[in-house]
């Protein structure tokens, strides 16, 4: 026979022995594993409270600005209207000079034709309306050197005084006035085209 010999099978090694497992600490109670919910609310709010605050000043730094911004814009605004209110206020005053300067052109120059035509009245309607004529020049003569004498204030003062005292005079004086007045801007239109 064969040889028999027998090989014996590999040994299995030895283990080692296992350590012992760490055991989880155990907490005595169970509200100290979780947070508690009130301090959970309480720092929400406390939070919440620190957001609104911060939001609330970073609101007022805006408006602020936007206040300043607008004060200033508006101080602008104001100025401007001021320089223009200066402006019309100056102009209108010129106006109102050159206004009485062409008025009391006009009246001396109605004076001036009227005392002219003078003899010519007493020709054809008699002495009697010539002296009419005349004293009509006379008047509308010192008519223009009180005018021209007062300056726009007193015309102005004048002119109120004169209304309180017969204010339909003063509106039926207005309503020819402003006839006039279209007529000649209705006269140069149709002159200009």
């Amino acid at each position: 026979m064969a040889d028999s010999t027998v090989t014996p099978a590999k040994a299995k090694p030895a283990r080692k022995p296992r350590a012992p497992k760490a055991a989880a600490p155990v907490e005595s109670t169970p509200a100290a594993a979780t947070p508690d919910p009130k301090a959970k609310f309480a720092k929400a709010i406390e939070e919440a409270k620190a957001g609104a605050t911060a939001l609330s000043t970073q609101v007022q730094d805006t408006a602020g600005a936007y206040r300043e911004k607008v004060v200033g814009q508006g101080e602008a605004l104001i100025e401007d209207a001021k320089a223009a209110a200066a402006q019309a206020k100056e102009k209108a005053a010129a106006l109102a000079k050159e206004g009485k300067v062409r008025a009391v052109d006009g009246i001396a120059t109605v004076s001036k034709l009227v005392a002219e035509n003078a003899p010519v009245i007493d020709e054809k309607l008699g002495a009697k309306y010539g002296d009419y004529a005349r004293s009509a020049a006379r008047s509308l003569d010192e008519t223009a050197a009180k005018l021209e004498a007062k300056d726009l204030g007193e015309l102005g003062e004048d002119a109120r005084a004169f209304v309180r005292k017969s204010p339909a005079l003063a509106v039926g004086i207005a309503a020819a006035f402003g006839f006039l007045v279209s007529r000649l801007f209705r006269g140069s239109a149709k002159t200009d085209d």
